[in-house]
């Protein structure tokens, strides 16, 4: 069975987290939702998470871990030690990884962006450029780098379009659920 892990930070952005936990477990895929520093998360918007776990070595376990952003959140993210070894562990091991929207600093932080594509939320490419000079910044949706197993998108309007974007490079066919979500419907009305 397909496993995800979403790491929640505190100041993190609830709906960019929460959205890809929602879509993948409606897929059927194990979805952990991990907290960085604690199981009790404070989200950017005063919503309170509770997580299954706390970051440990268990990360080096998923198929794909996820964060979400939220400048807050994604500082807490980039500063973290013990979280970016397991990162840099789970790249050398060529395991998928994604980050959207502040949070794609975080990877770029520990090296994970080097010339990479990637996106993130607009004007956080500039920060981006200084750590990872020659990380490659998109301005699509979602984009996926497929050499360095990295999946990133831009803030809390795309989160759908990442949580689908997840499955997807996780062998998943997102036809069905799409159409459940009513996705495809909102697509066919740009």
């Amino acid at each position: 069975m397909t496993k995800v892990a979403v790491v929640f930070a505190p100041g993190c952005e609830e709906i960019e987290g929460l959205t890809v936990v929602d879509v993948l477990r409606r897929m059927g895929v194990e979805v952990s939702m991990v907290g960085l520093e604690g199981q009790l998360v404070h989200g950017a918007h005063d919503i309170e998470l509770t997580c299954d776990a706390v970051v440990d070595d268990q990360l080096l376990d998923y198929d794909l871990v996820a964060f979400p952003g939220g400048r807050g959140g994604a500082e807490k993210l980039a500063a973290n030690k013990k979280l970016a070894s397991l990162m840099q562990q789970r790249s050398t091991a060529g395991k998928w990884n994604a980050a959207m929207c502040a949070a794609p600093t975080a990877l770029a932080a520990y090296g994970l962006l080097d010339n990479r594509d990637y996106t993130c939320f607009p004007g956080f490419e500039k920060a981006i450029a200084k750590v990872a000079p020659t990380a490659h910044f998109k301005e699509n949706i979602t984009v996926v780098d497929q050499a360095g197993k990295i999946v990133t998108s831009r803030g809390p309007a795309t989160a759908m379009a990442y949580a689908f974007q997840i499955a997807e490079v996780l062998g998943l066919d997102t036809t069905k659920i799409k159409h459940e979500m009513l996705y495809d419907y909102l697509m066919a009305q740009k």
